[in-house]
């Protein structure tokens, strides 16, 4: 089952009695945490992934002192935007000739916090598509860009660039991997009916997580409420047997209102309406 949330203030104790499951790298989980509990939930931090810098950093190194060669930079993620531009910081900065572009609202932020002011980004959407529907990704016939993401990833966006004209450098930035946590905590905990939900921000994430809890906690995942902020994540998750998929709002707070939305008026921690 899929919900969309409709953007309005956070407020009141809405997830007052309930455990969620946040699944964030440890790094990034702690802007989610403290919303959930500012609404009187709790977070179970479980990171799914872990963030590393590249094994070789001289591929990315040598990309970043020709900079000032391409005519557009873009940033695929909050973890790209601080790999690569302490690296770029540290060597001069961003020159002024490049443009800078980024899918999130996240991503933005973290760029303009590191002192880039003009940032090109969709204020509908979060993804490779809304980025791709701006004006300002249509006219790169013969436009040189760099994009600066982890290791793998989607093709989308230099693919569809690549057809529009431009020409298009990868720079990988950090590695993704998934952890060796121990999930006994949490499973005894979804053993106990203690875990209310759980929030997964990516397909990599979500697969990691059926890996680290084994048969067991699978079961357990796949009868409990799954937020989602994003269509591709929520059908990786039906394929996956999860029966309650909820589709949140972006950002920290679009989730976590979802949350609210979803257990509505109920009081009593862990029944569902």
């Amino acid at each position: 089952m899929e919900r969309v949330t409709e953007t309005r203030p956070l407020h009141g104790l809405g997830l007052a009695g309930r455990a969620i499951v946040v699944t964030r790298p440890a790094h990034q989980a702690g802007a989610l945490a403290e919303l959930i509990r500012d609404v009187g939930g709790t977070p179970l931090v479980f990171p799914v992934l872990e963030i590393f810098d590249v094994q070789d950093i001289q591929p990315l190194l040598a990309v970043i002192a020709r900079l000032s060669s391409f005519e557009l930079a873009i940033f695929i993620s909050p973890n790209a935007v601080n790999k690569a531009m302490n690296l770029i910081l540290a060597r001069g900065g961003m020159p002024s000739t490049v443009r800078v572009a980024t899918v999130g609202k996240g991503s933005a932020r973290e760029l303009r916090r590191l002192g880039i002011e003009h940032i090109i980004a969709p204020e509908d959407g979060f993804d490779s598509e809304a980025l791709l529907a701006l004006p300002e990704m249509w006219d790169l016939a013969g436009k040189r860009v760099v994009i600066f993401r982890g290791d793998g990833g989607r093709e989308l966006l230099g693919d569809t660039l690549i057809a529009r004209g431009a020409v298009i450098e990868y720079a990988e930035c950090y590695r993704r991997s998934k952890p060796t946590s121990d999930a006994a905590v949490l499973l005894g905990m979804w053993a106990r009916d203690e875990v209310s939900g759980v929030v997964i921000t990516s397909s990599e994430g979500l697969r990691n997580l059926f890996d680290m809890i084994g048969e067991a906690g699978q079961q357990r995942l796949r009868a409990t409420p799954l937020f989602v902020p994003h269509p591709r994540i929520a059908e990786t998750a039906r394929e996956l047997g999860v029966m309650q998929v909820v589709l949140t709002g972006p950002g920290d707070e679009g989730i976590v209102r979802s949350m609210i939305d979803w257990w509505g008026e109920c009081s009593a921690p862990r029944v569902d309406c």
